[in-house]
């Protein structure tokens, strides 16, 4: 098993096991907060059963059927996972108000109490280990995961600090309170993973910073006289380049073919923890208006 592989597997049974306890602590003692949280756990759980079988599928090797791989599981997971979280969130905020307007009263808080600080214990190690593997790895996947289950361990830090103050204070509005905020921040969350599936099924190109240093690659290689139709794009942990350079007409073949390797091996350096497809065409001359009019790039 892959260290990616292994993280998600990690995490997964981590959020299964306070998503049980947090559901039985919560449905104990009515608070809301806690509800909230076990269903964000929940959440938590499926996640990293989708990110699970994405890293496997992901790191599956290109076939005579899928040319290309199955990097864009990813996006389709996010995108689904997204979708159902954000549904979640909605039904939080909605218990919040309900249990504002019916004034349902929190009981046994010390359990409540308890069991946060179990959760938070929890995910701090899940976080760690996480961070570790990221560092490792670098695995986009996995860098999900990690600031997912951070921003966790500081609801969870606002979820305890809330029962605190209704156990000192005795207002238990500041559960229901929080329990909306806590759906709304979820919300917000689900918009980004949304997001985030929508570009990798729509072929975004890679982030500027990768893009920008490619062309300071190209730029820098003696004999490239110009280049033009870069296209980039992401998919799994597969990064794709198409470029056009354009070199001198009268250059051997074999000299041509050096270049293109020297620049291949320099855009490879840049993560070599990830898969690079590249496509280099060499040009004689610049037909860059040509490409545009037959629309295979801007």
């Amino acid at each position: 098993m892959s260290l990616p592989r292994l993280a998600t597997t990690i995490a997964t049974l981590s959020a299964f096991v306070l998503a049980v306890s947090k559901v039985i602590v919560g449905i104990m003692t009515g608070s809301v907060a806690v509800i909230a949280s076990a269903i964000d756990s929940l959440l938590d759980m499926v996640i990293s059963i989708f990110n699970n079988i994405a890293v496997r599928v992901s790191e599956s090797k290109p076939n005579s059927r899928f040319n290309y791989g199955k990097g864009k599981i990813e996006g389709l997971a996010a995108l689904f996972e997204g979708l159902f979280i954000s549904a979640s969130g909605l039904y939080i905020i909605y218990e919040g108000i309900r249990k504002i307007i019916d004034h349902e009263p929190i009981v046994k808080i010390d359990y409540s109490i308890y069991v946060m600080v179990f959760s938070m214990l929890v995910t701090f190690f899940l976080v760690t280990f996480l961070a570790y593997v990221v560092k490792k790895t670098n695995h986009l996947v996995i860098k999900s995961d990690l600031l997912h289950y951070k921003t966790d361990l500081l609801t969870n830090g606002a979820v305890l600090v809330s029962l605190i103050v209704v156990k000192l204070t005795g207002w238990y509005y500041v559960d229901f309170i929080l329990s909306i905020f806590i759906g709304v921040y979820i919300i917000k969350e689900a918009s980004e993973i949304v997001k985030e599936g929508f570009e990798i099924l729509l072929d975004v190109a890679l982030d500027f910073e990768t893009v920008e240093k490619i062309k300071e690659i190209i730029k820098k290689e003696p004999l490239v006289l110009d280049y033009h139709c870069l296209r980039t794009r992401k998919s799994g942990n597969r990064n794709f380049v198409d470029v056009h350079l354009v070199l001198t007409p009268d250059m051997k073949l074999k000299l041509a073919h050096t270049i293109i390797e020297n620049v291949e091996e320099k855009i490879r350096k840049l993560d070599p923890d990830k898969k690079w497809i590249i496509n280099i065409h060499a040009d004689p001359y610049d037909d860059s208006h040509i490409n545009k009019l037959l629309e295979e790039c801007e």
